[in-house]
């Protein structure tokens, strides 16, 4: 079977990011039912570019601009004219808009990428959807689609092997109680609410890492809730397996997050989740048997929360063995690869929805 994968993203992203990772896994699944073989075209980001052609897997790089950009488009056509997929997998909106209907000499099954809630008018072209979480997935129903043209398959956890990170990097006493909360710096990821609710954690430390508009505003808000000695501003950071390791808590304090793969790293290396319940995270934890989550903006139960997890080292326990085995279970490479096989064979079979144009 042909795939070719297309993505029209930015440079950096989890949604690119995921794009690379799981054209690789599928590539390399040991238990692969089916053969697949796999073709992208992509933006020419050069770091995404060399990590899939290192991985054996042949790349187009197209500029994927706006409606004045023929070339992309015919060059689009030309793709699916010579690599002949089966199927052809667009990420995101800007992809599927430039991927051309099928013909009755060029055949293939489309299927679009929901990043996250996304206006469907963008998909109307595509045969089948993949949504990260069943409430993507009413997302599109409440859209019009059909149920068996929508298919819930999460990402999983893009953790690398980091070398091993102390305390005492980041100014941090070796039996202080660490929190770890990663996301750019934006408003809708809520760190003024964590910074916040951290005046009422005494003696934890907190490290965020990320980098963005808001490092400067939310430096002096550390400063004037008296938090400057305890709060620990990282930057942008790639170490997240190493940092994991080190924290006793994870937050996600977002007011906006589709999804939330950082829930499933933290999961993955065994370290408790507190979450505020956006759209994702409510999706993906299930409240006190693996995560705590807690009301949007909401200072006093955040906090409380994060204490409750710091000072009972049962009910710690308890989150991190069943986030385990949630994260095994559901949302593990394996588990979604395999699912992205059993995905593949289905729509394979039942062709395609669209007109030959």
């Amino acid at each position: 079977m042909r795939v070719l994968q297309v993505i029209a993203g930015a440079e950096h992203g989890g949604a690119e990011l995921f794009f690379g990772e799981l054209i690789l896994a599928i590539k390399n699944y040991q238990k692969a039912p089916i053969s697949i073989v796999q073709k992208a075209v992509m933006r020419p980001y050069l770091s995404r570019l060399e990590l899939l052609e290192k991985g054996g897997v042949d790349v187009t790089a197209l500029q994927f601009g706006g409606w004045l950009d023929w070339r992309s488009r015919f060059v689009m056509r030309e793709e699916i004219k010579n690599f002949r997929p089966h199927i052809v997998q667009t990420w995101m909106n800007r992809a599927t808009k430039f991927t051309p209907l099928p013909t009755m000499r060029q055949p293939f099954v489309h299927i679009g990428w929901l990043g996250g809630y996304h206006d469907m008018k963008y998909y109307q072209t595509c045969d089948h959807v993949v949504a990260l979480t069943n409430d993507m997935k009413r997302h599109a129903l409440d859209a019009g689609w059909s149920s068996d043209r929508v298919h819930v398959i999460p990402p999983f956890a893009m953790l690398k092997p980091t070398a091993p990170i102390t305390r005492a990097q980041f100014d941090t006493p070796e039996d202080a109680k660490v929190i770890l909360s990663t996301a750019r710096l934006h408003i809708r990821k809520a760190q003024d609410i964590l910074l916040q609710a951290m005046v009422d954690v005494p003696d934890a430390y907190l490290w965020i890492a990320g980098e963005g508009d808001l490092r400067k505003p939310l430096t002096q808000l550390a400063e004037d809730l008296k938090l400057a000695d305890r709060v620990r501003f990282l930057g942008w950071r790639t170490d997240h397996q190493a940092l994991l390791r080190e924290a006793d808590l994870f937050v996600l304090p977002s007011r906006y997050e589709p999804f939330g793969i950082v829930i499933l790293e933290a999961w993955s290396q065994g370290c408790p989740v507190v979450a505020a319940a956006s759209q994702g995270p409510k999706s993906i934890v299930t409240h006190d048997q693996d995560g705590l989550l807690v009301s949007i903006d909401n200072v006093g139960e955040l906090a409380d929360a994060m204490r409750n997890i710091l000072t009972d080292d049962v009910l710690r326990k308890r989150l991190a063995q069943n986030a385990q085995r949630t994260y095994h279970s559901t949302y593990s490479q394996e588990s979604v690869v395999r699912r992205y096989f059993d995905l593949y064979e289905q729509v394979a079979m039942m062709g395609s929805y669209a007109k030959a144009a």
